[in-house]
């Protein structure tokens, strides 16, 4: 790990790196996960951290009380500094760089410095409110840091909710080449967020402090339940905030989670936030509202039945089979169409950009099924083709076209009630699903059904011993890859199929999905 306090030393190290990784045939080998800390770094820091190790290969944490985004009357003196043990966390976390500037180093002065304005509408209500100037001080700085390390992806914690989606605005509005990751916020066991504010409170304050989450959770079980009004929401969490006479409330609010307008009834998704005092110590906490149906995330290793298993339980559940394959298959097709080499990347990036997947339902007197649309073009059958099949691991290579799929596959979650498998489901592309299944068989049971499948195929007999040995290496290979490697989200659940049928597989995620609507 090194430590830099100079943009000129973090500049220099930076370019080293990539001019040497340029000449490495690993496409990932470029990408960098930041994440922007004021440092007295806590559990919820090292979340950010550890999802950045598990997605890229780089990893940069600066540590930067920064002065634009406290108001005269706040806690900029007094705020924590504890640049020694932030090292040594981050170290144990396995971060490449910390990045510890001054705010001279950086060019920051009240008076003089150039800012970043956000819209007037995202930084007048909520904190901003109370807070004049904060959210100016935040993107400014958060600028200069995604300007200065320029990584592929930053890491920022759903608990300062407002902030997120200013930054998630600014990065949009700028053309920023970055992509903001939001991360659940991290509790304390009785539900406390964590914030490196916590340690202000007294003995007798942190018990109190609790009621914000115990407002929060009453709001929610009354959503659950079927509540959708912003007023009767709203005064759920005051009732509970009103026990502790000795906490000043400074709003409670329901608003939209992007545009941070306030929502009268929650359609599709609301964030519901909060801001209260306990002494001198300032809490914020909130919880995302969202009507949609539960995610089913399936991953696991090669040849645990997850395909079989998650079309199953789509069928069973009425829900929609996400084929990832499919998807990548009809951007094969796209290419292949386009007459662009399968190695030329700018092109490749230039066409899939501009792509549309969609499935749509199809209806015959003999069956009901999905058809998959390219650019509004039917191409069921013409991905199944040997020049796609040939082609397929090639064009899914290139970072550009996970980066498309991905956000196609977000997009069609956006309104929940799918079903989707792949390594990297839970952990990557959909952390926050609402149910997480973490799919495995020992090797020797892999092997064993792969045999069966091959016989079944009539493609001939194949030695348990080299099929095993095939499956140890893929195994090894997905889960030491330097992005979105193989690996059981930390709320996934595990079933372990060695002695289960498919049918029984299906049932436990069918009921573990069932009790997710109904608690």
């Amino acid at each position: 790990m090194r430590l830099f306090t100079t943009v000129a030393a973090l500049r220099c190290y930076l370019d080293l790196c990539r001019r040497s990784q340029s000449y490495s045939n690993d496409l990932n080998s470029l990408e960098i996960g930041l994440v922007p800390t004021m440092g007295a770094l806590h559990t919820g820091h090292l979340s950010l951290i550890r999802r950045a190790r598990q997605e890229n290969r780089s990893v940069v944490v600066t540590i930067f009380v920064n002065p634009l985004q406290f108001g005269p009357n706040e806690d900029f003196q007094q705020y924590p500094r504890t640049l020694e043990r932030d090292k040594q966390l981050c170290e144990q976390a396995g971060v490449n760089v910390i990045f510890a500037p001054t705010a001279a180093e950086l060019g920051i002065d009240r008076q003089h410095s150039v800012q970043v304005i956000p819209p007037t509408f995202m930084t007048s209500g909520l904190c901003g409110a109370f807070r004049p100037g904060h959210f100016e001080g935040v993107a400014t700085i958060v600028t200069k840091l995604l300007n200065l390390v320029q990584p592929d992806r930053a890491y920022f914690g759903r608990k300062d909710a407002q902030q997120l989606a200013i930054i998630q605005r600014l990065v949009t509005d700028l053309n920023l080449p970055v992509e903001i990751v939001p991360c659940a916020i991290v509790r304390e066991p009785d539900g406390l967020a964590l914030s490196s504010r916590n340690q202000y409170l007294r003995a007798e304050e942190r018990q109190q402090a609790i009621a914000l989450d115990q407002g929060l959770s009453q709001a929610e079980k009354a959503f659950r339940s079927g509540e959708r009004l912003s007023a009767n929401l709203i005064q759920a969490v005051k009732k509970e905030l009103e026990k502790v006479p000795a906490m000043k409330t400074e709003y409670v609010e329901l608003v939209h989670p992007m545009t941070l307008a306030p929502v009268e009834v929650v359609e599709e998704a609301g964030l519901l936030a909060v801001a209260a005092r306990l002494g001198s110590t300032r809490l914020i906490d909130n919880v995302l509202l969202r009507t949609r149906k539960p995610i089913l995330a399936i991953d696991g290793p090669a040849g645990a039945g997850k395909s079989t298993v998650a079309r199953r339980v789509a069928e069973q559940l009425n829900l929609f089979y996400l084929d990832t394959g499919a998807m990548y298959r009809a951007l094969t097709w796209l290419v292949l169409q386009s007459g662009i080499a399968v190695d030329d990347e700018p092109a490749i990036a230039e066409l899939v950009s501009q792509s549309h997947i969609e499935f749509k339902d199809y209806e015959s007197d003999a069956q009901r099924s999905k058809r998959i649309f390219i650019n509004d073009r039917d191409v069921t059958e013409e991905i199944r083709d040997v020049d796609v099949t040939a082609n397929v691991s090639a064009i899914s290579a290139h970072a550009i076209v996970r980066k498309v799929l991905v956000k196609q596959q977000q997009r069609y979650g956006s309104s929940g009630g799918i079903v989707i498998e792949g390594r990297d489901i839970g952990t990557c592309v959909f952390p926050d699903a609402e149910v997480k299944i973490f799919l495995t068989a020992s090797v020797q049971e892999r092997a064993r059904r792969r045999q069966q499948d091959l016989k079944n195929q009539g493609k001939g007999e194949i030695s348990l011993d080299e099929l095993e040995q095939s499956i140890f290496e893929r195994d090894r290979k997905d889960s030491t890859r330097a992005i979105s490697p193989l690996r059981k989200a930390d709320d996934a659940i595990e079933i372990q199929t060695d002695h289960l049928s498919v049918d029984e597989v299906v049932g436990a995620i069918v009921r573990l999905y069932l009790e997710k609507l109904d608690p």
